[in-house]
């Protein structure tokens, strides 16, 4: 009868621990949007869930959430506390991002969108991280998406073909560059350029090739017109309400960076290499076009970005940053990123792999 007892006792003492372990472990809420097909939805976040619940031995989890809010509300969200964790697109929030706009100038060189992610996140530290722009959220990983292009539901054969099209643009240096074609800038979130260009309150859009099938905007814009190296790039961060940050263990805290910061911003340039093969793929089973322009129409395109990366330089300066430093290390960080040895397929999560 008292060996019933002591292992009844035994028992219910390893239950209220197993209680106590479970409550007091610590579950992340991750805001996203795009779209649950979206490659941040289907490979960034469920591998870096994978990665922080591995770190940390089980004490810390991931949730994603869709929708909570619209993606140029995402930095109050993760502010206010609202949720834990959220990427943003920098182009969306006009006025408060300049230094974001280093990666997303046009270079007119093929790199891969990893390397560039690696070599932002070690400029982001060298030169950026205590400008303030990010201030209210902490920093965990940037991201920088594959070249810009241009869907159009006509065929060009031109830039001055271009001249007062309604094209859907987001922001950052994707804005000096509509204005620099003399495009009329139509400013629309990505997901809600499908139907813009259904309505006809578009002729075309900015955006990267993943769009072509995540926003499914091959179904509506058979042509696509690009760039080499893109017409720009696109800045992104990936950021964690600072509470949140501060309420977790050392321990969770040390765990978490080892999963995050460069080696989480390579995984979200290494899911947009992959989409935007997906997104070209996509186009070209829909039987569209990509048009190639003359030689001379590139080169006048370069002509008319020549000024940006001094123009980014003036306006890094105003902020107490040295511009021509930071942008000198960028490209020298690109070239050893490059150099690198990157992701494989086996160690992220893709449903398509």
């Amino acid at each position: 009868m008292k060996m019933h007892k002591l292992a009844t006792l035994t028992t219910l003492t390893a239950l209220s621990l197993g209680a106590f372990h479970s409550a007091a472990a610590t579950e992340l809420t991750v805001s996203t949007w795009a779209g649950p097909n979206h490659g941040v939805n289907t490979i960034v976040w469920p591998t870096w869930a994978s990665w922080v619940e591995e770190a940390t031995e089980g004490r810390v989890s991931v949730n994603v959430v869709h929708d909570m809010g619209p993606p140029n509300a995402q930095m109050e969200l993760i502010a206010d506390g609202v949720a834990d964790v959220t990427w943003l697109f920098h182009g969306l929030m006009p006025g408060r991002f300049e230094l974001t706009k280093l990666p997303e100038l046009p270079t007119f060189e093929d790199f891969s969108s990893e390397a560039a992610s690696v070599a932002y996140w070690r400029t982001h530290n060298e030169y950026f991280a205590d400008a303030g722009e990010h201030r209210g959220v902490e920093v965990i990983g940037v991201g920088v998406h594959g070249p810009g292009s241009l869907f159009l539901n006509q065929s060009i054969d031109s830039l001055d073909d271009l001249r007062g099209k309604r094209v859907r643009i987001g922001g950052g240096v994707m804005g000096d560059i509509s204005s620099a074609l003399a495009l009329t800038g139509v400013a629309l979130p990505p997901a809600s350029t499908y139907e813009a260009a259904t309505q006809g309150v578009i002729d075309g859009a900015m955006l990267t090739l993943e769009g072509l099938r995540s926003f499914r905007l091959a179904e509506v814009l058979p042509y696509t017109v690009q760039m080499p190296g893109g017409f720009y790039r696109g800045s992104f961060s990936l950021v964690m309400n600072p509470d949140t940050w501060a309420s977790l263990s050392e321990e969770d805290r040390e765990a978490i960076e080892s999963v995050s910061g460069e080696k989480l911003s390579r995984l979200f340039g290494y899911m947009m290499d992959v989409v935007d093969v997906r997104g070209i793929e996509f186009a070209e089973q829909r039987g569209n076009i990509f048009v190639e322009l003359p030689a001379e129409e590139i080169e006048r395109f370069q002509q008319m970005a020549t000024e940006l990366p001094g123009e980014w330089m003036e306006a890094a300066g105003a902020k107490g940053i040295d511009g021509q430093a930071a942008h000198a290390y960028f490209f020298e960080q690109l070239d050893a990123a490059q150099g690198e040895e990157g992701l494989s397929a086996d160690e992220v999560i893709d449903p398509e792999a």
